[in-house]
């Protein structure tokens, strides 16, 4: 087979989440484990950094190995999903695993995948595992799928654990309090590793606690030691400025994120915070901490992340695509200084949005659409379903319609936003 075609057999073959949803969902490790034997344990031949929550795990995984990477150790990450090519999962210093690495690992447990019938997610951290042990890296920052406890990822013993936050999403999976999520979210604390958390909030606040007494691993809380501040103007390439404090030491550290999002701004408070207890295996300069955040997308090719695509009109997408996350991306939508503001939105089938379309300011015009995946929610009922909150646009059949429709409509003094799903930001990159 060729790269095409290893990668149409996986999509075929496996159970993907991010196409059919939760019937993908394994509620086991049990082929995670059986995988992981097959292939002599690759888990345990390398030192990892294990990153789980609701939002901001993707940036932080990507931030933290961009740091690891300036601090001069190979840096392998796995992340997921992709938004271009499968490669994106796995890589080693910001390089995409190879499309002969990929062929090779299929062809060499097709037995395995033909016998235990995993999930494309479980094959594809299996993968990663494997390439890793092989590549001799320093470290490996592995983020989650979408929970914790029964992630396939949580087979490491990784040298620190990192919750970013606890917000509402996937509730069909992992429940429908925020307690319980957190709960998920915690089964990745493991016995006398240390654990940070991003945000102490009142309700997940004392199930980490709880759960960390219980393994005996010393528990931080990133919002204890760091504050962090986004400086309101923008740079001519995008970046913003950001002011971090040490609230222990009361030092202020100055920097720039190519990221724009008013919500890095939590997300660089966790990786100083990680850095801080990190040192103790690594060793870290200020500049590495400063470089690593402002060489992000260089280092690491991050992307979709209030990313501005264009400027005349100006023209933003964000992967965002649950309430916490899009109350920060609306609300910055609404404070960009523009004439009129175009949105080009879709979601999956399976998202309650009625608490998500309140969050859209009313006077915009939208272009609703759906991606080409079958979990898609049709555009004509999402048209219809942001009418009855004062929501009022044209729906489109594919995405780069919706895209080329705003971007005739728009004037040089304009806003595009696309976003709403992960899968629509994927097609218009």
């Amino acid at each position: 087979m060729n790269y095409s075609d290893t990668i149409e057999f996986l999509y075929s073959h496996l159970p993907v989440y991010y196409r059919i949803g939760k019937a993908a969902y394994k509620a086991d490790l049990n082929n995670t484990l059986a995988l992981d034997e097959y292939l002599g344990h690759p888990h345990s031949r390398f030192q990892s950094i294990h990153i789980a929550g609701t939002n901001g795990k993707g940036s932080v995984s990507h931030l933290l190995a961009s740091i690891l990477q300036e601090a001069g150790y190979k840096t392998a990450l796995y992340t997921s999903p992709h938004l271009k090519d499968y490669r994106e999962r796995i890589k080693v210093n910001g390089e995409m695993i190879s499309e002969d690495e990929v062929i090779g690992f299929v062809g060499k447990i097709s037995d395995k995948i033909d016998s235990i019938q995993p999930s494309f997610f479980e094959i594809s951290v299996a993968m990663a595992f494997d390439y890793f042990a092989r590549k001799n890296i320093d470290v490996a920052v592995v983020e989650t799928g979408l929970g914790g406890r029964l992630d396939s990822t949580n087979i490491i013993n990784p040298l620190l654990s990192i919750i970013t936050n606890i917000g509402f999403d996937h509730m069909d999976l992992l429940g429908n309090t925020l307690g319980k999520i957190a709960q998920e979210k915690a089964g990745i604390i493991k016995q006398n590793i240390p654990v940070l958390i991003g945000e102490s909030e009142v309700e997940t606040t004392d199930v980490f606690i709880k759960r960390s007494d219980e393994m005996k691993s010393p528990i931080s809380f990133a919002d204890k030691l760091f504050s962090c501040r986004m400086e309101d103007h923008y740079m001519i390439d995008g970046s913003r400025g950001f002011k971090l404090r040490d609230l222990n030491q009361n030092e202020e550290i100055l920097g720039q994120i190519p990221l724009a999002g008013d919500y890095q701004a939590k997300n660089i408070q966790i990786v100083a915070a990680a850095v801080k207890i990190l040192r103790n295996q690594f060793e870290f300069t200020s500049a590495n901490l400063i470089n690593g955040i402002r060489n992000v997308v260089i280092n690491t090719g991050l992307s979709g992340r209030w990313q501005v695509l264009e400027t005349k009109p100006l023209i933003i997408c964000d992967t965002g695509h649950n309430k916490p996350g899009l109350e920060y991306v609306t609300a910055q939508i609404k404070r960009i200084k523009k004439k009129k503001l175009h949105i080009v939105i879709g979601f999956v089938n399976d998202k309650d949005i009625d608490p998500i379309l309140p969050l859209f300011p009313t006077d915009a015009v939208y272009y609703f659409t759906n991606a080409s995946v079958p979990r898609a929610l049709n555009s004509a009922i999402l048209k219809a379903k942001a009418l009855t909150y004062g929501l009022k646009g044209e729906a489109y059949n594919d995405v780069m319609s919706a895209l080329n429709s705003a971007k005739k409509n728009a004037g040089d003094d304009d806003m595009i936003f696309i976003g709403g799903s992960t899968f629509v930001v994927a097609e218009v990159l």
